[in-house]
């Protein structure tokens, strides 16, 4: 097990770091402490090489000029929120409106614009891991509340890296974080996710309006391109796709929450590659990367699906639909959630 140190430029003319985490397979995972962004995740290939399992650039400034929130955490809230208005006990609260009316990924300074500061690093024999810290007030983000929150990247020899996080407040607020990482497993040289399989947990998914805010009702995957109960060619899956305004996904399904069954299963037929994901919980956005404006994402050659983010949380729009679920964070309490990811290759 290894951790090792890397100078990766400047946000805001403040050094960043990148924090190589290598378990004893060879396989890295690289973490910067600018929002806690996973930079690589590298596994062995066949060929004596090292094949990166995420879309990445070597360049901060390709990270923070797009925005697609690339492989950033997100937070408070990851997912929109109808109107930028919610109520915890009976009080309503109103927040940053940055995706038109609607709330979207806790706003234009949530999680993912911030360098966090580094808790500390440590090694086991079998594990190596970094923990980052944030706080954010009200001043900073509009959400009510001083929110501390923590998140530990651990790495171990079964070849699964998870990420933990945990928050506390010292009033009332929501609490819904995820990670933005756009996979892509393929072996080609100008790869799409075309050719890659996905397999998801779900029988069902939600049904969203133009905002893209769920309506509250579920709708069956059977028969539809959602359903992914058994593991489907992406290319076929994204065909009928192609004649909706997004030209791909960028929806909502409901999983069964584990970490000991992945939700979501990607692979690479090809290469032999594959991503498990497992979540405690219930709810998983994709989107299949559907522009191909440099502006948003300039990582080299840009072309529409050329990766697949899988963010893991609580289904959007919790507080308008108790049902989907309970974000609300309290004084006193703290909220604890994991992502796990497990690779093959």
């Amino acid at each position: 097990m290894e951790i090792v140190k890397v100078p990766f430029g400047k946000f805001n003319g403040q050094p960043v770091t990148k924090f190589v985490l290598v378990n004893d397979h060879g396989v890295q995972a690289g973490i910067l402490d600018f929002a806690g962004l996973l930079q690589s995740f590298k596994v062995p290939t066949k060929d004596g090489g090292l094949a990166d399992m995420v879309l990445t650039s070597e360049n901060l400034d390709e990270f923070t000029g797009n925005g697609f929130c690339t492989n950033r955490l997100i937070g408070r809230v990851a997912g929109r929120i109808a109107d930028g208005k919610f109520q915890i006990d009976g009080q309503e609260y109103q927040v940053e409106q940055n995706e038109g009316k609607n709330t979207l990924h806790g706003g234009k300074n949530g999680f993912y614009n911030h360098i966090w500061h580094v808790d500390g690093t440590k090694l086991t024999d079998d594990t190596v891991s970094v923990t980052l810290s944030l706080t954010l007030t009200e001043e900073m983000d509009t959400f009510p509340g001083k929110m501390h929150v923590v998140a530990t990247y651990t790495l171990d020899n079964d070849d699964n890296l998870s990420l933990q996080f945990s928050a506390t407040s010292d009033a009332n607020t929501l609490f819904n974080p995820t990670n933005h990482t756009y996979w892509n497993l393929s072996k080609a040289a100008t790869p799409t996710i075309d050719d890659l399989t996905l397999y998801v947990n779900s029988s069902h998914h939600l049904a969203v309006d133009d905002g893209k805010i769920p309506t509250g009702e579920k709708v069956a995957n059977a028969g539809t391109p959602f359903d992914f109960s058994k593991p489907t060619k992406l290319a076929e899956a994204l065909q009928p796709m192609a004649a909706t305004k997004e030209n791909g996904f960028d929806d909502i399904w409901e999983v069964e929450p584990s970490l000991e069954k992945p939700v979501a299963v990607l692979a690479d037929p090809e290469s032999g590659r594959k991503m498990s994901l497992y979540s405690d919980r219930n709810g998983l956005v994709m989107y299949t990367m559907n522009s191909n404006d440099p502006t948003v994402y300039n990582h080299g050659e840009v072309q529409p699906h050329s990766g697949i983010a899988m963010e893991a949380q609580t289904l959007s729009d919790t507080p308008h639909h108790p049902e989907f679920g309970n974000v609300d964070l309290h004084p006193g309490e703290e909220k604890t959630y994991t992502i796990k990811w497990h690779v093959e290759y």
